[in-house]
């Protein structure tokens, strides 16, 4: 068993309710010369491993900013693309 403590990176997004939830970056990409993050949703002190969501990045000096990727046609091909990459 491995009991590997991991740190992430976490930002904060809002749902459609209005609720506020923290994800965990579990993996970045580019994709058509953009960058991306594969995220999971963080459940107190764990990282739920119950589906994985993807967010267009923004890497600025000292931060990043997350976009949630409202095209659903364009939410399809680049998950469809970050599949093919793993």
């Amino acid at each position: 068993m491995d009991n590997e403590f991991k740190e992430y990176i976490t930002f904060v997004v809002n749902t459609k309710d209005g609720d506020e939830v923290e994800m965990a970056v579990i993996d970045q990409f580019e994709f058509e010369n953009k960058g991306y993050v594969a995220a999971a949703l963080v459940d107190g002190d764990t990282v739920s491993d119950e589906g994985c969501f993807i967010y267009r990045v923004k890497v600025g000096e000292e931060d990043f900013k997350v976009e949630k990727i409202t095209n659903q046609i364009d939410y399809k091909r680049i998950a469809e693309a970050y599949m093919e990459m793993m």
